[in-house]
Formats: C-alpha cells, structure tokens, sequence
C-alpha cells in the first residue's frame, strides 16, 4: 500500500472516479445509439490533434480536443444533412479516422527534437496524469453529471428513438450536437489514462456488460460507471506493479468482467429452464 503515498498513483486514483463517471454516462449513449463506429472514428481522429498540438508547442489534449469536436461535428453534418452534400456515413467516419491519423503523423514527423511521452498517449501511462488534467475531468464530469440528471428523459428520447423525440417538438439536433462535444471531450481526457489505441472499450465495455442483466438505461449508466471505475483501479495496481502500460490492464480487466458476468448469466439462465 505505500504506493498510495505517491502523488502521481493519487491523481491516477482521483482521475480513475471521474473518467469512470464520465465515460459511464457518454458510453451508455454511444451504445444506445449505436454510434461505438462514431466514437472510434472521434478517438484515432484526435491523433490529428496531438500532433497540431505538439508541433505548435501548445497543450496537446487542448488541439486534440478541438480537433475531436470538429471531427464529431464534421460527421453528423455532412452524414445527416438533408441536400446533396449527404454522405454515407460510414464512409465519413472512415475519412475523418483517416485524415486524423494522417495529419498527426505528418505534424510528429515534422516536430523538432523527440516527442515526449508519444506512447502514454497511444497506450496510456498513470505517470501522465496532472493535477491540471484532474481538474478538466472534474469540470466535464460535473457539467456531464448536472446535464444527465436534468435532461435525462430527452437524451433517453433522442437515443434510442430521435424520429419520435422530433415529433414531441424535443430539440434532437441540438441534444445529438451536444452529446457528440461531451463524447469527444471524455474520449480526449481519457487519453493519457487509457491511451487512443484502447480508449474505445471503456465506453463499450461496461455498458455491454450491463446490459446482459438491464436493459434499463439509468440502471445500465449507473452500472457502467461503477464497472468502469472498478477496472480502472485493478488496472492501475497492476500497470504498477508489472511496470506496463495502465490502459492495457484496465481493457483486460473489463474484458475478465465481460466474460465472468456472461458465463453467471448463462449458468443462471440454463438452470432456470
């Protein structure tokens, strides 16, 4: 336990709650609406972003940050707009994921000197994590948190049935626009925990595994977040103690999670028939 002594393990720990909490609420709407394609797209398309962001010197979250927005935003307009620049969309997903790999690479390449800490933000490093970057999570996951319990209903609408929510007068476009900023703003601050190579299971993971005992919403969110919250701290003392990656022990973990509620589902529903 003397790791618990250290400030870095104590930011990872503080980071873990709100991540979990954050992640929790954006994955249950990506999966309800079946956007996970949308959500990986955002994630390899933040490359783009990191690499702006060191090039010019600048925060590299704060580009990658701007930059997963107008990606987000960039598919919803041009695969929803109602006139000949409608495009499918997967086929702008898979542009955007491309371009933003492609400019990320070109923007490193052209970086002068070594790119500090490359790797923490491809596959995740508890070493990364500020005290700064505790306070951006803190502020999302308070506004996200304050969003859902206000406005839950709506969003529930717009997930899982956004032809009916339009016909209830609700505003769709705006609650798809603005779940779209959360999802890419939790994904971007997700990074240096997690990294962009396995960012993408934290928001489906969980909320798969939830959804094999509820098919509730608020009861698969709040599963989520604990699941999620849980993994992450299994996979920080265990990145700790084996000196590897933290991202690839919280994906394993969650993965272990999967496969244990799934085989307690299946042996409670095979007796009960």
């Amino acid at each position: 336990m003397e790791i618990l002594e250290y400030a870095f393990f104590k930011n990872a720990i503080a980071a873990s709650i709100l991540i979990a909490v954050s992640c929790g609420i954006v994955g249950t709407y990506v999966v309800a609406r079946r956007i996970v394609f949308i959500s990986g797209g955002i994630t390899h398309a933040s490359f783009g972003g990191l690499g702006i962001g060191f090039f010019l010197g600048i925060n590299p979250l704060l580009s990658a940050l701007v930059f997963a927005v107008l990606s987000a935003f960039g598919v919803d307009y041009f695969s929803h707009s109602g006139d000949y620049r409608r495009i499918r969309e997967d086929s702008v997903i898979a542009a955007v994921w491309s371009f933003g790999m492609a400019v990320g690479v070109i923007f490193m390449f052209l970086t002068p000197g070594y790119t500090p800490n490359l790797s923490a933000y491809l596959f995740g490093n508890i070493l990364t994590v500020a005290l700064s970057d505790i306070l951006w999570m803190l502020a999302l996951t308070v506004v996200l948190l304050l969003t859902y319990l206000i406005g839950r209903k709506i969003i529930i609408y717009t997930a899982f049935d956004r032809d009916f929510a339009r016909t209830q007068g609700l505003p769709v476009r705006f609650i798809e626009y603005m779940m779209m900023f959360f999802i890419s703003a939790a994904i971007v601050l997700s990074i240096r925990l997690i990294g962009i190579m396995l960012l993408l299971s934290l928001i489906t993971l969980p909320q798969m595994t939830a959804n094999i005992f509820t098919s509730d919403y608020h009861k698969i969110t709040l599963t989520s977040c604990l699941l999620g919250f849980l993994a992450c701290i299994a996979g920080l003392f265990l990145s700790y103690f084996f000196n590897i990656p933290s991202g690839a022990f919280i994906i394993l973990v969650l993965i272990a999670i999967f496969l244990i509620a799934k085989a307690i589902y299946s042996t409670c529903s095979s007796k009960c028939r």
